[in-house]
């Protein structure tokens, strides 16, 4: 019952996304199902933290990543704090855990190069679906949306005479992006092949399959996985890496790092500042270009 409005909790006061909920969830019922098998415990409120640390203790010798143990420890750490609001537990057992090391995780965004032989060099099928992909691909990497925001998009968020879009961020957070002209004539290309459809289950969504349902998250990796593989050897190519690639170009470019920030739907520059790695290479190899010193 706890799971349950822990649950609801989630989606209904922190307002987080269905994926991140179904998360949250999947962690819990794993060291529910840890503690039945390990300790014949079905009621994991009683639990101290000899015991979490039999399941990290498991989760490391199962080869289970530092990075994953630490999501599922955090997924726990929330469950345990929800109880102790509700005044259903005294302590958290996890109030004093420190997170498990982890090697810094570096992604390499694409060049310019690649953006620019991608949206420029390389065909996109006739029809529907060519004219969908690229706009899905010219839109995150003009935008720097997630995934989920780009899925999640409805007609009335978009305003192309004004040029400007409306996103719906984690925890329901909204922020209007600038539309790059160079969109405006893909999004009506696209509208107009999209009212070719036969078929529309969602009217209000923008984007749709060619049977006309939403799209969803693996045909969204699949369209920029496949696109990307034909010019980039990168060994990741993702969603993910377009809104990393938007936010690198931006700062290389100059852009302050708080604009930066709200265009990425931040709440934090911590968040923002994670995608600097790659401007600061670049100021290097401008630093080492420009000053006086440097030619001695």
């Amino acid at each position: 019952m706890s799971l349950t409005s822990f649950v609801s909790y989630l989606g209904l006061e922190k307002n987080y996304s269905p994926h991140t909920i179904r998360s949250y969830e999947k962690d819990i019922s794993d060291f529910s199902g840890f503690c039945v098998q390990e300790f014949d415990l079905d009621d994991i409120e009683s639990v101290d933290y000899s015991l979490i640390r039999s399941w990290i203790v498991r989760l490391a010798n199962d080869k289970i990543a530092n990075r994953s143990i630490n999501r599922k420890i955090s997924s726990l750490k929330a469950y345990y704090k929800f109880l102790q609001q509700i005044g259903s537990i005294s302590k958290n057992p996890l109030a004093g855990h420190k997170a498990l090391k982890t090697p810094k995780k570096v992604e390499i965004p694409f060049s310019e190069k690649e953006m620019e032989e991608v949206l420029r060099q390389i065909p996109f099928d006739e029809g529907f679906e060519g004219c969908r992909d690229k706009l899905i691909i010219e839109l995150l990497y003009a935008t720097g949306m997630r995934r989920a925001e780009l899925i999640q998009l409805q007609m009335v968020d978009i305003d192309l005479p004004a040029r400007r879009i409306r996103v719906l961020g984690k925890r329901n957070k909204e922020r209007i992006i600038p539309l790059l002209d160079s969109l405006i004539g893909l999004f009506e290309a696209y509208l107009e092949e999209r009212k070719g459809l036969d078929f529309i289950a969602d009217p209000g969504r923008v984007f749709l399959t060619k049977s006309g349902h939403k799209i969803y998250e693996t045909l969204v990796y699949r369209i920029i996985n496949g696109y990307f593989s034909k010019v980039s050897s990168k060994v990741k190519k993702s969603p993910h890496i377009l809104r990393h690639t938007f936010a690198t170009h931006l700062l290389n470019q100059g852009a302050d790092l708080n604009a930066v920030k709200e265009l990425l739907g931040h709440s934090s520059l911590a968040s923002t500042q994670v995608y600097t790695h790659n401007s600061i290479a670049e100021l290097k190899k401008i630093h080492s270009a420009s000053h006086p010193r440097s030619k001695e």
